[in-house]
């Protein structure tokens, strides 16, 4: 049996090859696949070449197959399903996925986003497990390497080289205290702000924040007695005593009542900022989280526009 060098095989004469043992005849056959009847000709030149056998002969008017040609019909619709079938993205159905979608973010997120988020992978992706994890100063290389699929950031927000990000919602900034602090009596303005105890909130354990640069242009410093990694933590320590913390007006607006809580709009420019969702340009193309990132989104504006 002759070996063929698939190498050397011009896959676009297949369909030339079923028009032709389809229609038996060059004309029609040229014109289902849309070539001119001279090139369908020379293509059946090289169809014969190719496959050692002359495929259509001359019989009582007509062209008839010959007895390889009849065997090859088959094969050939095999053949052009299974190519079809290579260069198709399959549907996708988001219930028949079985994988552990990593997701960085803060307690903003998890007490507002996730518990929603996970009522609708209960419902329509079950087989989908959120793990949720902390930020990390290496988090953008885990991303790259692709041990993150998503993460939370605001607008303005430095990104690492080949992350991509979206808006999902807009959320401002409170000062956040117990009812009865002394800050609660009136507007507070910056320099009000700057002279009180605060608790702070680091996300990526460096202690940076925006706050003290906004302070810092004004010619005021605060003093930050505590600083923990959780905003809902921060609520819960200036509830217990005389301390403030800037935090999303949402999430504190969650926990006015439970923790005795009083929130001031925030005296410092940039109170309202715009969260978004990051992942790493090169996983853009993956279909399920496409899909996730949508459902992020839909839950995202519905309860910051709530909130």
């Amino acid at each position: 049996m002759r070996e063929v060098n698939l190498a050397s095989v011009d896959l676009n004469l297949l369909p030339p090859l079923e028009a032709l043992l389809r229609r038996r005849n060059v004309t029609r056959a040229a014109a289902d696949v849309g070539l001119s009847q001279p090139a369908m000709s020379r293509a059946l030149g090289r169809l014969r070449d190719l496959l050692g056998d002359p495929l259509l002969i001359r019989q009582g008017g007509g062209l008839a197959p010959t007895p390889f040609a009849e065997a090859l019909v088959p094969q050939l619709a095999t053949a052009l399903g299974d190519l079809k079938g290579l260069f198709r993205r399959p549907a996708f159905d988001p219930r028949a996925e079985t994988r552990t979608i990593r997701l960085v973010a803060s307690d903003i997120h998890t007490v507002l986003l996730v518990p929603p988020l996970a009522a609708r992978l209960a419902r329509q992706a079950p087989g989908l497990t959120l793990r949720i994890e902390a930020y990390s100063p290496d988090l953008p290389i885990r991303m790259t390497r692709g041990e993150v699929d998503l993460t939370f950031a605001v607008t303005g927000a430095h990104l690492p080289p080949g992350a991509v990000s979206a808006p999902i919602a807009r959320d401002s900034m409170v000062v956040a205290m117990r009812k009865g602090h002394p800050a609660s009596a009136g507007p507070l303005t910056l320099a009000g702000y700057a002279g009180h105890s605060h608790v702070g909130v680091s996300l990526f354990g460096d202690g940076q924040s925006l706050i003290d640069s906004v302070l810092a242009a004004e010619g005021l410093e605060r003093r930050i007695a505590l600083t923990t990694p959780s905003f809902v933590a921060a609520l819960a320590a200036v509830a217990a005593g005389d301390g403030v913390t800037a935090v999303s007006r949402t999430l504190a607006a969650r926990f006015v009542d439970a923790l005795g809580l009083h929130l001031a709009a925030a005296p410092f420019p940039g109170g309202d900022y715009e969260m978004t969702l990051v992942w790493a340009s090169h996983r853009g193309s993956d279909a399920l989280l496409a899909w996730l990132r949508d459902q992020i989104s839909e839950i995202a504006g519905e309860v910051f526009a709530a909130g």
